[in-house]
């Protein structure tokens, strides 16, 4: 057997080839198919999980979304609460300070009106005393002497008769 031929040469290389697939097929097929195989179905379960996780996801941000809704909402109830609050105590100052300032304008009027009646009392016992010391002095200047005296006398009397 020469090896040299061709159709020798295509002969021993298709035995080699069987006898290396027969060998393959016996020894190395199976644990290959077997990685592949294993390995498919760790890319299948890292896919499962990476949907899970991706589900998970989403009801976490749906869960934040609706949480952070609530929280708004309870803001702003809080903030309207809050003017509520501030508005009423602002009204309750303004009332009190209303009040207040009739109470002293009130009292300021009473004050006033007093002092008003203590001055005009006080005014008519002045105007009383100086009417006095007039007439005083008119009565002293007209009966100083006996003619004036007289004369009243005469005037008085001419005054009650003609009335």
């Amino acid at each position: 057997m020469n090896i040299t031929h061709p159709e020798s040469l295509i002969f021993w290389s298709i035995i080699v080839f069987i006898i290396l697939f027969v060998l393959l097929r016996k020894y190395a097929w199976k644990p290959i198919l077997g990685a592949v195989t294993s390995r498919e179905e760790s890319i299948n379960k890292a896919l499962a999980s990476a949907e899970d996780a991706r589900k998970e996801l989403q009801n976490l941000q749906a869960d934040n979304e609706k949480l952070l809704q609530e929280a708004r909402a309870e803001r702003d109830t809080m903030i309207k609460e809050a003017r509520e609050i501030k508005d009423k105590m602002i009204s309750e100052a303004k009332e009190e300070a209303q009040a207040q300032a009739d109470k002293v304008i009130k009292q300021a009027q009473q004050t006033i009106e007093s002092e008003k009646q203590a001055a005009v009392a006080e005014l008519k016992n002045q105007v009383a005393s100086l009417s006095v010391e007039i007439a005083e002095k008119v009565v002293k200047s007209e009966l100083s002497s006996k003619d004036k005296q007289l004369k009243l006398v005469d005037d008085m009397l001419n005054e009650v008769t003609l009335n």
